[in-house]
């Protein structure tokens, strides 16, 4: 199906961390939105790879997606291969995506780095009218995306644009915490890690207050360019 707004991401949660806001602020307006997950999230320290499967439905049910799949990359492990991008490319050219927004550019967990980069290559390739790519006997045709926006996570950057999610701000809370098996838990016995404390809730919150500060709002979420943002009336 042809959409609005792509997410492709390393990890389930990842999108929901990150950009929850803007999906909900995005379909609000009227437009379509999508997640792409390229691993299963399988070598998380807390839960499995089908609790995972589960909290993302669950989450994507709350944001009211038109779709989300699974990649079923190698979780930590994928690399910058051929196959890796023909895949990502067959996702690129299936939903023909306006905007792509994918991992930040650096990052604490390697796979985020590593998956912006594989994502962005993808997202050039897939508009080679020579690549031939098919799904089902079908030919898929050349599909390059406006725009390649990245996260910001863990890591601090400087964010090229904000989007103002204010009124979204405790949708997006409801969202992250669809994803309870990695969250705070007092009587979980799981082991602890840098996002199952209280203290991680209280960081996602001040960072969307952070990324509105820059902008004049309560609440945003940031986010870096891969080329310049083409604006033909500033004033819009």
């Amino acid at each position: 199906m042809k959409i609005d707004l792509l997410f492709i991401a390393a990890h389930p949660d990842d999108v929901e961390l990150c950009c929850a806001g803007t999906v909900f602020s995005h379909i609000a307006q009227g437009y379509t939105v999508g997640i792409v997950d390229l691993t299963a999230g399988e070598l998380g320290t807390r839960g499995s790879a089908a609790i995972r499967a589960e909290e993302a439905a669950n989450a994507s049910s709350i944001m009211g997606i038109s779709f989300r799949e699974n990649l079923e990359l190698k979780d930590g492990f994928f690399d910058f291969s051929e196959s890796n991008k023909m895949t990502i490319i067959r996702s690129i050219r299936n939903h023909q995506p306006e905007i792509v927004i994918t991992n930040a550019i650096r990052d604490r967990h390697p796979d985020h780095g590593r998956a912006a980069q594989l994502v962005s290559e993808s997202c050039f390739l897939a508009g080679l009218p020579k690549i031939g790519v098919n799904i089902s006997g079908q030919a898929l045709a050349a599909w390059r995306p406006r725009h390649v926006y990245h996260m910001i996570q863990d890591r601090y950057i400087s964010p090229d644009i904000c989007v103002d999610i204010t009124p979204y701000i405790d949708k997006k809370t409801e969202a992250v915490m669809a994803f309870k098996s990695q969250f705070y838990d007092p009587i979980s016995p799981e082991p602890n890690t840098p996002i199952s404390g209280l203290d991680f809730q209280e960081f996602l919150k001040a960072r969307a207050r952070e990324m509105g500060r820059l902008i004049g709002v309560e609440y945003a979420e940031g986010y870096t360019s891969d080329s310049p943002v083409r604006k033909n009336n500033l004033l819009d």
